[in-house]
């Protein structure tokens, strides 16, 4: 059954194993966490929980959702979702203040997408931006997809305000775009003008691959499909997948060991979009442990909240215990 997770250790990271095991000569690890699959937010309730809150960022207009107060925890997403992609993991973060940032393009911001960089470079500096609009000294920053590569550009780019990292199956190094989305970079003029019907069935395509948990896949489509619905349909996609460039995450690659900040790495390790052996590089270069999931494939804050919000919640707790990251994030 897919949802066995395993830790590996700070002294040996290690790598991931099929079983999800840590590799063999770990001096010590974690218990193994069973995730459970009845434990879900219903949307309504999440929605209602959330404050949305918008502002013009350096002529930008950028969009979050926030709630509760501690520690700054940002939570950045990928394609093709928005801040709903954390609804289930938001409910799971007490005594912290989520901020589940929206790139710009994206989501309810995809009308945006028609007059701005709409690159992973370019959402590094608009969260940078919109941090300082918040006052924002010290934040963990938390990234899915696409937004795992914005938060490595954030945290490199300025790590005195990273407080840490966690990345879930998130892109890094030349690890995307994905082939399915190369293809349709190179078809996104078609891609513009494919009629809603059809736009939706390939989302829902692209979404089922990448989820373990079907059920979950069908919530995924009416959840992230009603913000291109709601707005230019199919356009909005193919001008996100023409902005991709592999070059944003190579530019920072080399820095990557260099971050002095606590981090984690949870990984889906069926994921066939971004497959585990970047997973372990990145555990690697961050001197952490990989956590893996048994049979998670990519959507993991959706089939695997559990999981990904204890890894925050250890984070945090890490930084709150150490004096000096808890005095820098004050």
């Amino acid at each position: 059954m897919p949802g066995i997770v395993t830790f590996g250790t700070t002294a040996d990271p290690g790598v991931f194993r099929p079983d999800g095991g840590a590799r063999t000569g770990c001096r010590s690890a974690r218990p193994v966490v069973r995730r459970t699959l009845g434990d879900r937010t219903p949307i309504r309730e999440w929605s209602m929980s959330m404050t949305s809150r918008q502002a013009e960022v350096d002529g930008v207009p950028v969009r979050w959702e926030e709630e509760g107060d501690g520690l700054p925890v940002v939570l950045i997403h990928g394609i093709p979702t928005s801040p709903d992609l954390w609804r289930h993991v938001t409910p799971r973060l007490p005594g912290v203040r989520v901020l589940a940032f929206e790139m710009v393009g994206y989501g309810r911001s995809i009308p945006a997408g028609r007059e701005h960089d709409i690159s992973v470079a370019a959402q590094a500096s608009y969260l940078d931006a919109w941090l300082d609009h918040l006052d924002v000294e010290r934040a963990v920053l938390v990234g899915h997809d696409l937004g795992g590569g914005v938060a490595q550009i954030a945290a490199v780019t300025r790590p005195e305000r990273c407080a840490g990292l966690v990345l879930t199956n998130a892109i890094a190094y030349d690890s995307w775009p994905i082939p399915s989305v190369k293809a349709l970079r190179a078809t996104s003029r078609l891609l513009a003008r494919t009629p809603d019907a059809p736009f939706k069935a390939l989302m829902g395509t692209l979404l089922a691959r990448g989820h373990d948990d079907l059920e979950m896949a069908a919530e995924s489509l009416d959840v992230h499909y009603r913000h291109y619905a709601d707005a230019d349909g199919a356009a909005g996609m193919a001008r996100q997948v023409r902005a991709l460039d592999v070059n944003d995450t190579l530019a920072v690659a080399d820095r990557l060991p260099d971050l002095d900040v606590p981090a984690r790495i949870v990984w889906g390790l069926a994921d066939r979009f971004q497959t585990a052996d970047y997973g372990e590089r990145l555990a690697r270069d961050l001197g952490t442990r990989p956590i893996g999931i048994t049979g998670g494939k990519h959507f993991t804050p959706e089939d695997h909240p559990g999981p990904v919000a204890d890894a925050v919640l250890d984070l945090v707790a890490e930084v709150e215990r150490t004096p000096d990251l808890a005095r820098q994030a004050r």
